[in-house]
């Protein structure tokens, strides 16, 4: 069970996608590709929406990318893929939204930063065009702030009054002010050239922990605009995915965010769908939505020095892994399937009980006789050259036994 409700938000249908209100959060992701190359992004646009990313972002920046995006949604139609694709724009996004109308079309959102459309009369020229195409495409728009290119304008006249009050707060605070201010000023204009607030999405990164939680506190207390949750510039590996973790766990459990992305930045050729598998576990271990099954293995101590249970908890994880596609088509609910690998006695027999089903290991210098439990009863004891096979061999009969759909 999550933590807390989700707070009461608009409702934003992003293509065949609804997120807001009692919606579930979804997952999404963004292409590192040139979109002017259509095959390489409709590939990899597969590959994040098979690992799970259920929007996936494009950069739209140039007029051969705002051409390629009728190609890549051709693409995308012809392998089966309806991902919704949503058209990243900064600094020239009036024009490619106005010059390329099939770009507009079929985009299914456009995200648009405040901060990156003009100063002055061109600023607000420039976001009331960007608008007005989403309202003539019935399109939604996320209002997306970014501590990073923030409306410099706003942020001056801020800090001007600030100087002149009586208790002035330091700079710091202004800025968090600015970036919240412009979030919902923004919104506000937004509704006032057209868009309904259920075509609206917020967002205001940041890329310190204590200063996004603080920034969506304030947003979803002043507002009910649907929020997308992210830590800007996350950064690498265990970094990027630890600071983000802590971010959104602490805003999720409070009830905040409609849909969330962790910006990694990949290792070089890496794959990019690591930040869906990392926005995924968030929402499993916090109990808001289940994906994948989930395999329980103590760490070990000096009572497990042998390397058995290890060898078999990743093996079991692999299994799973392996079989995740194939049995979400054929086994629904087994996303939510509980596995427990544990080491020694002291709490294998208890962990495996509570799982759905699961194996404890004797620990170290003994033979490697392992009692297996399903639903909390002790069922068989496993032993020899062959366990894991054998117990591999259990958890598939558990799964069709337990999900197969009853004809």
């Amino acid at each position: 069970m999550a933590f807390c409700t989700k707070k009461n938000t608009a409702v934003v249908k992003i293509g065949d996608k609804e997120l807001g209100g009692a919606c579930p959060v979804l997952v999404q992701s963004m292409t590192n590709t040139p979109t002017e190359d259509p095959q390489a992004t409709a590939n990899q646009v597969i590959e994040l929406a098979d690992a799970g990313s259920e929007i996936v972002r494009i950069t739209v920046n140039t007029k051969e990318a705002a051409k390629a995006v009728p190609t890549i949604v051709s693409l995308l139609e012809k392998k089966g893929y309806n991902t919704p694709l949503v058209g990243d724009f900064h600094y020239n996004g009036h024009l490619l939204l106005s010059e390329y109308q099939d770009c507009a079309r079929l985009l299914a959102k456009y995200r648009i930063n405040p901060g990156n459309v003009g100063r002055g009369e061109k600023h607000d020229n420039n976001f009331r065009a960007m608008v007005e195409a989403a309202v003539k495409w019935e399109k939604p728009v996320r209002i997306g702030v970014n501590w990073g290119s923030l409306d410099q304008e706003l942020l001056a006249k801020m800090m001007d009054e600030n100087a002149l009050s009586g208790q002035p707060k330091d700079a710091h605070e202004v800025l968090i002010d600015a970036i919240v201010e412009s979030a919902l000023s923004s919104a506000a204009v937004a509704e006032r050239y057209g868009l309904s607030r259920g075509q609206i999405v917020l967002s205001a990164k940041v890329s310190e922990v204590v200063d996004l939680v603080n920034v969506y506190r304030r947003l979803a207390a002043n507002c009910t605009y649907a929020l997308h949750l992210g830590l800007t510039e996350a950064g690498m590996g265990m970094k990027g995915i630890v600071a983000s973790t802590a971010a959104l766990s602490v805003l999720l459990a409070e009830g905040i965010g409609d849909t969330i992305r962790v910006s990694l930045t990949p290792a070089p050729g890496a794959a990019r769908d690591e930040e869906v598998r990392v926005c995924q576990q968030i929402l499993q271990s916090l109990g808001i939505r289940s994906f994948n099954p989930q395999v329980t293995a103590c760490p070990g101590c000096g009572r497990t020095t042998s390397t058995v249970f290890q060898q078999l908890a990743q093996q079991i994880q692999e299994h799973l892994i392996t079989e995740r596609a194939r049995w979400q088509e054929k086994y629904p609910g087994v996303e939510d399937l509980k596995v427990a690998v544990m080491g020694c006695i002291v709490n294998g027999p208890g962990e495996s009980k509570h799982s759905d089903i699961g194996i404890s290991l004797p620990g170290t210098g003994e033979e490697p006789r392992a009692p297996v439990y399903i639903d909390g009863k002790h069922v068989t004891t496993l032993d020899g050259a062959n366990l894991a096979q054998d117990f591999i061999k259990l958890v598939n009969d558990y799964v069709e036994k337990r999900y197969a759909v009853k004809v």
